[in-house]
């Protein structure tokens, strides 16, 4: 379930549609939360799916660290790539605001942070060297993005979290420890899924 106070615009043709922020969402904001109508697929029930049926899985999935495609049935399948994204996925299950967003900015993740099937070369150009997203970026980049998310989440305690019913008690439960600085935050290499 995506943050709510957001909508779907045009972005380009050559970039398609895109999430943009109706409201300002502060730092440390949780901006999406797997919930029950999330469609998670084993390899098996991917290989059994119709042809017509794979691109769009394809196109709209990520694997997570069981190594399955998850499909979001809201518009978070609309979110797009930046090698300077807003938001990021943690290894608790939800994406969080990695910096202030404006209402009228785009929300956005770095898609190395999924478990890629394979490479592809970003459409709005580079950033910081980077010109594609690979499939093992989560390991070559963890250590940046563990402190981007380490900046951000134990801010969430204090923040307005629309998305809180959808928590599961173990995330609540967990988001309280790291703001209450008992437990230390887990690397987002947990989301790492190695298929070999």
């Amino acid at each position: 379930m995506i943050y709510p106070h957001t909508e779907l615009r045009f972005v380009s043709n050559e970039i398609g549609y895109g999430i943009f922020a109706t409201r300002k969402i502060p730092k440390g904001t949780i901006t999406w939360v797997q919930d029950e109508l999330d469609r998670e697929f084993t390899q098996a029930e991917v290989d059994l799916l119709p042809s017509i049926h794979f691109e769009n899985l394809m196109k709209y999935t990520y694997k997570n660290k069981r190594g399955n495609y998850l499909f979001c049935w809201d518009l978070t399948r609309y979110v797009n790539h930046s090698f300077m994204p807003n938001t990021i996925l943690t290894a608790l299950g939800v994406e969080v605001a990695i910096k202030d967003i404006e209402v009228g900015d785009e929300i956005t993740n770095d898609y190395g942070t999924f478990n890629l099937i394979e490479a592809f070369k970003c459409a709005i150009g580079s950033n910081e060297g980077r010109t594609h997203v690979y499939p093992n970026d989560l390991v070559t980049f963890q250590k940046r993005w563990d402190e981007w998310i380490e900046s951000a989440l134990p801010l969430s305690a204090g923040i307005e979290q629309p998305l809180n019913i959808y928590f599961s008690n173990s995330q609540k439960e967990q988001l309280q420890k790291i703001a209450n600085g008992e437990i230390k935050i887990p690397s987002i290499i947990e989301n790492y899924f190695q298929s070999h």
